[in-house]
């Protein structure tokens, strides 16, 4: 049987409070021994020093860190100098995403989407960077069509992708189909399922809202009608991420990526109803 891999995400705090708060909940999270940390990337680069220096945080505490990497507003020059960095400090694994333009940005700099960064890595660096992409069960909120949305993963994988992370989903049969999508248009990489737990109900509507996730009605109107009862909306959805996971488990995902928000404690109880072991 496949091994597994289970991975944690983060986004680079902004404080001195936050890097500190970070640091506590990080020690509680690779108690759970996951495969590798994750830390995002600002729109247009703007949280670029809080990247490096929350990936090399982690790296030091002696675990794998995966520093995300975005094109867009971003130059060859700036975006060469960003590996290099990587590179030098031992960083072996990157997410390699399009990205979103900050407000107020006018142009996208000199990629347009995220299978050029892919090959321009590639060019760069050869094989030394393990390379995850982005992939859209639910297809991406700006493209023209599932089938141009699969079409477009399918360049990123040709780039030199050498597995997925999706975006987060609380229906296993969109994830299934895309990923026999995927299968069929050529595709033939590894598509872990990222996973939002659920402990906050506008929260949710409103990352949703942006991404394009869609939050299946009856999930909505069961965390809608909990009002400001945390706990029961806690628990509600720690039992339907928990039951999205197993379908997904049993119907062969071959991992899982779970978006933390800089929290511990709905992670960690998810992994632990799961027994998941990295």
């Amino acid at each position: 049987m496949t091994q597994k891999n289970f991975s944690i995400e983060f986004y680079p705090p902004k404080t001195p409070e936050g890097v500190e708060k970070l640091r506590i909940t990080r020690a509680k999270l690779a108690e759970l021994q996951p495969k590798y940390f994750s830390v995002t990337f600002g729109a247009g680069g703007s949280t670029q020093r809080g990247t490096l220096e929350t990936v090399l945080d982690i790296q030091r505490e002696g675990h794998e860190a995966a520093p995300h990497l975005s094109c867009i507003g971003s130059s060859r020059d700036s975006l060469r100098a960003i590996l290099n960095e990587y590179k030098a400090n031992g960083i072996r694994r990157l997410v390699a995403l399009r990205g979103d333009l900050p407000s107020g940005y006018g142009a996208s700099g000199e990629f347009r989407y995220a299978n050029e960064l892919v090959e321009f890595i590639r060019a760069e660096t050869g094989d030394w960077f393990h390379i995850e992409v982005a992939a859209y069960p639910e297809t991406h909120p700006q493209a023209k069509s599932p089938q141009d949305d699969v079409q477009s993963f399918v360049r990123k994988v040709n780039a030199g992708a050498n597995a997925a992370i999706t975006q987060y989903f609380y229906n296993a049969d969109a994830y299934f189909r895309f990923v026999d999508d995927a299968r069929k248009a050529g595709a033939d990489v590894p598509i872990v399922a990222g996973i939002m737990p659920i402990t906050n109900y506008s929260q949710l509507m409103r990352f949703s809202d942006m991404c394009g996730a869609e939050i299946p009605r009856w999930i909505r109107l069961k965390l809608a009608s909990y009002g400001d009862d945390t706990e029961s909306i806690k628990a509600f959805g720690l039992d339907v991420v928990t039951g999205l996971c197993e379908r997904l488990l049993a119907g062969g995902a071959p991992g899982m990526h779970f978006y933390t928000l800089n929290q511990a404690a709905a992670t960690t109880a998810l992994w632990k109803r799961l027994n998941l072991s990295a």
